[in-house]
């Protein structure tokens, strides 16, 4: 027993090395790619954080403690911290250079070769002054505005910088198929998180494709909206499988049913609450007061507990405590959905091209994801069961009070969040 217990708290341990919080991903964490098809060729339009544009090109640290600046970046100590900043004037002197920067970063590849790209237009602005980019009118008119840099573009961070950029890919005739990927990689903390959308347009036909990263490996792009679909797909079952407080639940869930009917009852109640919520969720139909989103992931935390204890204290045969643990689980659901929905809006805004299908396709790898925990974990259990009656004891209170313990250390993290 000792030993069990030992060994899923150690387990859990390596799983509390992640951040508690989850499901944000930073507002400079997204890059939105803008494919258009056109007679020769495709014109794109990207909105990328302008640290990935430069990041990796400082120059060797000087005499003074601070690195040769990056192009268009001035830098400076400040509390012997070296700052990066937005140049506003070398950035007026060629206003096509960022544009370059982003052109020799990304390849586009078709069954001819890479295609040579173009700048056409680039817009630098600060984060929260930026027009909308979420449709392809908008990308269009984000980068005819006439301010290169806005008037009241101030002092700013490279990490608060936007950059908006026009490139146009000629090709002898029309595009069917094609291949994006980025070739630079600017080393910065969480870029393995980079959420990309990719939006691609022919006529009035558009898919949207999603990945998660540098996308140093190709993105490929087929039209097809199976292709498009499968990739928010596997982020859905990505996101609830790196997400260890849903796995954590699940998990509890399992251990908590007694026969497969239960199971099932549990795993569909749990299933429409968070659907209902995800979609609600993500197109604004939740409180936005600062104390909501905290206030859901505690008590997401707090759902954790409830499953551990319900995995341990459940009643042999009792109908009555199986239907009470549905409703509950139903509940818990829609607590989960809106954690769902708090990423993916982050990512993918309510008024994107196409967004119903993202909307479904991603719900669909959730629950992909949710049943493959399922699936792996349930058999352990039958198993398990079939041994002395201790050794069921012992492992199901060794991993409920594992799983209450990091659930616990959740709840007092994001609960202060809530209070401050």
């Amino acid at each position: 027993m000792k030993r069990l217990l030992i060994l899923a708290l150690a387990l859990l341990s390596l799983m509390l090395s992640g951040v508690a919080w989850a499901h944000f991903k930073l507002n400079l964490n997204v890059r939105i790619f803008h494919v258009v098809h056109v007679a020769d060729g495709l014109d794109l339009y990207l909105r990328t954080p302008m640290s990935y544009l430069v990041a990796d090109k400082l120059g060797p640290i000087g005499a003074d403690g601070l690195p040769a600046p990056a192009p268009f970046t001035t830098n400076r100590l400040e509390n012997g911290v070296p700052m990066h900043l937005v140049e506003d004037r070398a950035i007026l002197a060629d206003p096509l250079g960022l544009g370059q920067i982003a052109a020799d970063g990304l390849v586009i590849t078709t069954d001819k070769g890479p295609l040579a790209a173009e700048v056409v237009a680039v817009r630098v602005r600060a984060v929260g002054r930026e027009p909308g980019f979420a449709t392809q009118n908008e990308a269009k008119a984000a980068l005819t505005d006439a301010a290169i840099i806005r008037p009241d573009f101030g002092e700013t961070y490279i990490g608060d910088a936007i950059v908006d950029v026009h490139l146009r890919y000629g090709a002898n005739g029309a595009i069917s198929e094609y291949a994006l990927a980025a070739l630079s990689d600017p080393g910065l903390p969480g870029q393995d998180e980079t959420a990309n959308l990719v939006l691609d347009y022919r006529g009035d036909t558009i898919r949207t494709y999603r990945n998660t990263g540098l996308m140093l490996e190709p993105v490929r792009i087929s039209g097809s909206p199976f292709d498009a679909a499968a990739t928010f797909v596997f982020e859905g079952v990505r996101h609830i499988i790196e997400g260890i407080d849903h796995v954590l639940f699940v998990i509890c869930m399992v251990i908590g049913a007694q026969t497969l009917g239960a199971l099932l009852a549990r795993v569909t109640g749990f299933t429409l609450g968070h659907s209902i919520t995800l979609c609600l969720g993500f197109f604004g139909v939740a409180p936005s007061a600062p104390w909501f989103i905290p206030a859901v992931e505690t008590a997401i935390a707090l759902s954790i507990i409830w499953a551990a204890a319900d995995a341990v204290f459940q009643r042999t045969g009792h109908t009555r405590s199986d239907r009470s643990a549905v409703t509950v689980t139903t509940a818990i659901g829609l607590l989960h959905g809106f954690g769902f929905s708090f990423m993916l809006r982050n990512i993918l805004q309510v008024d994107a091209d196409n967004v119903w299908q993202s909307l479904l396709a991603f719900n669909v790898g959730v629950e992909l994801g949710q049943l493959a925990i399922v699936v792996l974990v349930w058999p352990v259990v039958l198993l398990v069961r079939r041994m002395p009656e201790p050794v069921w004891i012992g492992t199901r209170g060794a991993v409920a009070a594992s799983v209450s313990v990091v659930a616990a250390i959740w709840a007092v993290e994001r609960a202060s969040a809530v209070l401050g």
